[in-house]
Order: C-alpha cells, then structure tokens, then sequence
C-alpha cells in the first residue's frame, strides 16, 4: 500500500515556508557560512557517516531542504530521495547529481511500506510544535523503512536559543530576553515577522525524542550531541578555517557526543533508532 492512499496531504504553516523560501538555508550551513553552521554540517556528516549502512543503499532525506546533506551522500554513492514541502528547495535538490526531489511531508510520506534502508528527518520534528505531530513523522519513517533499518532525526536543544543569543549579546535587548526566556519555560519558538531571525519551532530537550521513537515503534540506539560545547567558544571561526585546528574540535567534539549530561550543550541532537527486525 502507498501512503499517498492513506492520508490527506498535511498543511505545512505559512510562516515556515515563508521563511525557508528567503532561500538562506543553502548558505548557512555550507563553506563560508557562519561557523555554528559549519560546525552543524560537518559534524552531522560525521555522526551519519558512522551510523549508515555501506552504500549502495536507498535513503529517503524527509525535509532534506536544498539537498545540503543529499548532495554528499549521492556522492558517497547513496540513491538518495528528497522530499521537503518548500518549493525552492525542492528546485535546488533536483539540480544535484544523483538526488530525485520532490514535493512531501513527513507526515504523510509519498513512499511505500519498508522500500528505504534508511530516513533521516534532519529538519522536520522541530518545526512540529506539537508531539502528536512529531510521532506521526516517526512513525511514518518507521513505516517507509526496512525491517532493521535506520531512522536519523534532528531536535533543536531547549536552550540553544538562550545560548546563541547570548553569544550574539543580543540577550542583553530586554524583548530578546523576554522571548527567549518564554521558550526556555516551555520550547515553542514563536514566529516574529519584525525580525526574520527563526520561524515556528519546538525546542526539545534530550530525553523527549527516545519516548516519541518509541512511541512510533522504534528502537532507540543512540543520541549525538553535534556541536558540543565548542559552537560556543570564542575563537571557534578561526580553529575552523584552519585544517589541523579543525580536526582537532570535530575529534575534541566527537569525544563527548554520547556524554549525558553534555547533550543538552550542543545546539542539535541527532537520535538514532531502528525498526526491530
């Protein structure tokens, strides 16, 4: 059975795609861009590269964005299906070498029972405020993917806000403060138009997302703090534009990704389940 006989298309909010169709996601996270960007790509890439099967094998990259991630894991020699309910992001996946692309939800996954060998929701779940929404996109890939095969989810951690506005000193702006203390009480980011700075998000704290795999049926194997503490650190642009320092914070990094009671530093989490076979 096709999912797409299953369930009516969720609508994704306005303020979402309004804010993704800037077509600033792109640049965030590649060379050149700021360095918690950087930092987040590289490190994601390092955690998925231990956590995959070998290729050849199928992935389905669910809110994969511009194909940021789809783009190296074609390359690695993946057969790799984006789906991302931004129209500019599915423009810009589909001209990369090797990446289908294609209008979806996480919701309501376009995809057949078990035909993935792995889905990775490295967007999704945090901009699903609400938890009966974010178990419904888990159970979604659960259903899309093989028996033993691997699910890859991203959260936003409940005090990134704090700590990236404080970084930035715009903590010290008293409506900063007021807003950003609110989401710390209970994780929901609000949309601001007046500033443009983040959309409609939750933000999760690192013992939520096990209990919503577990709830859609899968198997918990693993939680990966991805920048760490390092994002945080005075200096962090200079060590990344160097090789050998750079090597030495994703090592420093890597080093601590599984500590618990570090995972709340990082800015994102990456938690790793898998269908039981």
């Amino acid at each position: 059975m096709t999912e797409t006989t299953r369930h009516q298309q969720p609508a994704v909010r306005e303020e979402i795609l309004a804010y993704y169709a800037r077509g600033k996601e792109d640049a965030r996270l590649r060379e050149g861009g700021a360095p918690a960007g950087r930092l987040e790509f590289w490190r994601t890439q390092d955690v998925l590269r231990r956590l995959m099967p070998a290729a050849p094998a199928r992935v389905l990259d669910v809110g994969g964005g511009s194909g940021i991630h789809a783009e190296w894991l074609a390359r690695d020699g993946y057969e790799v299906d984006l789906l991302d309910p931004v129209p500019l992001h599915v423009e810009q996946a589909a001209r990369l070498p090797g990446v289908t692309a294609r209008p979806g939800d996480a919701r309501a996954l376009p995809a057949d029972d078990a035909s993935y060998d792995v889905v990775l929701l490295l967007g999704p779940l945090y901009h699903l405020p609400e938890r009966p929404d974010r178990v419904r996109a888990l159970a979604e890939a659960y259903r899309v993917v093989r028996p033993g095969g691997l699910v890859v989810a991203a959260t936003i951690n409940r005090f990134a806000g704090l700590h990236d506005v404080l970084r930035e000193e715009r903590y010290f702006t008293p409506l900063h403060r007021r807003r950003t203390d609110a989401v710390t009480a209970d994780g929901r980011h609000h949309h601001h138009a007046e500033d443009g700075l983040f959309t409609v998000a939750y933000f999760a704290r690192p013992e939520e997302p096990p209990t919503e795999f577990t709830d859609a049926g899968l198997t918990v194997a693993g939680q990966y703090g991805i920048e760490g503490v390092a994002w945080l650190m005075g200096g962090i642009e200079d060590w990344l534009d160097e090789p050998e320092r750079r090597a030495a914070v994703l090592a420093a990094t890597r080093r601590i990704e599984s500590e618990p009671t570090l995972l709340g530093a990082s800015g994102h989490l990456l938690t790793a389940g898998r269908r039981p076979s």
